[in-house]
């Protein structure tokens, strides 16, 4: 992966599924991805690609350091 920036949601998904979440999943607002007890929510950018804070909130809640981010 790119190094901690922006980035097109369908790379994020990528990502995640590379560090053995699945999904996405159908939730109320916003898609999932789940990784044993861990549960992500997928922003959904209409336009545009996800910004470099809001990537890392998402990794964040995923439990994913940026060196493991990185290396993939």
């Amino acid at each position: 992966m790119p190094s901690v920036g922006p980035i097109k949601r369908r790379d994020l998904i990528a990502g995640l599924r590379s560090l053995g979440f699945r999904g996405p999943f159908a939730g109320k607002r916003h898609q999932f991805m789940r990784r044993a007890e861990r549960t992500v929510r997928l922003p959904n950018p209409h336009q545009g690609e996800i910004s470099r804070g809001l990537l890392i909130r998402v990794l964040r809640e995923a439990g994913i350091s940026r060196n493991q981010w990185e290396s993939i």
